[in-house]
């Protein structure tokens, strides 16, 4: 089949060539080769008549024909396209020739491809740290399964240490407006104000905030307080805050608030604002960051988790303990960026 298939094409080829060489000697020569221009040209369009009569005879027997499905698969599906039986998902790949990776002063870090759920990035995962103010994620997790967020709370004055929005004495906010505070500004009044409110108090509000992070896994996590204080039971790992940091992102209230650059809140009667600029510097510098939540201590250094989305490729990075968590974060997200190759590899 195959030999008859050649015999045609050649066929076919020898009648063009016999074809282009009486029309050559047909022409006269004088004014063939009167102009080197004229050669061109007719050399050109004998190349493109040649060129097209090899895609229309030739080629398309060589092409294996795709079935309407395949079609629909591949233009409906851009994360996993079955094809017949097989299953093709794309995948980070590392680029041959990486030998080189970064070296951060954080004490432990993931960076995961949320899409695939392959880690492209990882030290010390699962060392004991101190969270710091990250620990407010889920200070804001059980707040919006706990309270109304029209909820109006009231402030009693108390002293809190740390990053405060500067509640006074008497204010009145809306729950959702402090949730805003605690994840845009890391404000502490507004965390123990929601705590207070919680039935059974603060001890009672943390319980939840303990029995919350276990059922997401994170079972290395323990809380002691809804700010993130230091404390000597106060401690998470990376790889549980990489749980806890999927739900939060995964949780639509959460996600629209850490987006924001700043805020504008404004009390109950309308009479005390405060304007809070978003802690996180990366935000609105670095195309890509969607934001989510920074933390710092002393003694835990600097925490940074970033929600990071480029080219359709979502990527969540938990950098803790570091020396520049921004800085830090940067380097990561572009050693990822030029050290992998997104591949259609076939699922298993």
């Amino acid at each position: 089949m195959r030999s008859k298939k050649k015999k045609k094409t050649s066929n076919i080829l020898l009648k063009v060539k016999k074809i282009l060489s009486l029309t050559s000697l047909s022409i006269n020569k004088k004014t063939f080769y009167s102009s080197d221009s004229h050669f061109f040209l007719f050399f050109l369009a004998s190349t493109c008549f040649l060129i097209s009569l090899f895609l229309i005879v030739v080629f398309p027997k060589s092409v294996r024909k795709v079935s309407h499905g395949e079609v629909l698969s591949l233009q409906m599906d851009y994360k996993r396209i079955p094809l017949k039986d097989r299953v093709f998902v794309l995948k980070p790949v590392l680029k041959n020739g990486v030998f080189s990776f970064p070296i951060l002063s954080a004490q432990s870090v993931i960076g995961l491809d949320l899409d695939t759920n392959v880690t492209l990035y990882e030290k010390n995962p699962d060392l004991p740290v101190l969270p710091a103010s990250i620990t407010k994620l889920v200070t804001a997790m059980v707040a919006l399964e706990s309270f109304d967020k029209n909820a109006l709370f009231s402030f009693n004055g108390e002293y809190i240490d740390g990053q405060k929005m500067g509640l006074l004495k008497g204010e009145r906010m809306k729950v959702i407006d402090l949730i805003n505070a605690l994840l845009v500004y890391s404000a502490n009044d507004a965390a123990y104000l929601l705590a207070e409110n919680y039935p059974g108090g603060v001890e009672a509000f943390v319980q939840a905030m303990n029995e919350k992070a276990a059922s997401l896994g994170a079972l290395n996590t323990h809380f002691e307080n809804p700010t993130g204080f230091d404390g000597q039971n106060h401690k998470t790992t990376a790889s549980d805050l990489m749980l806890i940091s999927k739900a939060a992102i995964d949780n639509p209230d959460i996600l629209d608030i850490v987006k924001k650059k700043e805020i504008d809140l404004v009390s109950s009667d309308g009479k005390i604002r405060h304007n809070l600029k978003n802690t996180n510097k990366l935000l609105g510098i670095l195309d890509g960051v969607v934001g989510l939540k920074t933390g710092w201590t002393e003694n835990a250094r600097e925490n940074l988790v970033t929600y990071f989305v480029k080219d359709n490729h979502h990527l969540l990075i938990v950098l803790l303990g570091s020396q520049d968590r921004f800085g830090e974060t940067k380097e990561l997200i572009d050693w990822i960026f030029s050290s992998y190759d997104w591949l259609w590899v076939e699922a298993k």
